[in-house]
């Protein structure tokens, strides 16, 4: 038989976590709050990630936190990587200028990726240069361009491996038909 836990849970911390599980809207705490209770009251390490889907590093963390801090010490603090590294000023700035020019006009003819229209690349150019800030992840620029009042559209492949004497064959037989 192996050494007792050091980690375990009063009745009253079991229902307190019980509780607040219950009552949690964001699936991350609440996650937390679930494995804290489950391992404080005898289940195995691998029963609880099983349950929840943590890792042992993140249970130990999350055990320290509650013991440290308290229930509010296991609140999912994360806000994202690029999350407001735009002031609402920057974002409007960034928004007339997407309305009001292309990107032809704003950098000259030649000078931009998408010409007429706005692409991510254009518009990461266009945050760098006038707010000084570059995203992480495209999804950020996308998202940007939704904030905006923008879509973003792909546009339509071309298969590079498509042989030009079959799609001349093709023509062929509709014309026949």
């Amino acid at each position: 038989m192996g050494r007792p836990r050091a980690f375990q849970l009063s009745a009253q911390e079991q229902q307190a976590l019980l509780l607040a599980e219950r009552g949690s809207r964001d699936g991350n705490t609440r996650s937390r709050y679930q494995a804290v209770r489950l391992y404080g009251s005898g289940y195995a390490v691998s029963e609880v990630q099983a349950i929840t889907g943590c890792s042992t590093r993140g249970l130990t963390s999350w055990c320290a936190s509650f013991r440290r801090d308290g229930i509010v010490g296991l609140v999912d603090k994360r806000v994202g990587g690029n999350r407001a590294k735009l002031s609402a000023d920057q974002i409007e700035q960034v928004q007339t200028t997407l309305h009001r020019y292309t990107p032809d006009q704003k950098w000259g003819v030649g000078n931009s990726v998408g010409g007429q229209f706005w692409t991510l690349a254009d518009v990461r150019r266009l945050v760098d240069e006038e707010c000084a800030v570059t995203f992480d992840s495209l999804t950020s620029y996308r998202t940007l361009l939704h904030t905006c009042e923008m879509s973003y559209q792909k546009t339509q492949g071309v298969y590079k491996n498509r042989s030009a004497h079959s799609v001349a064959e093709f023509h062929e037989a509709l014309e026949k038909n």
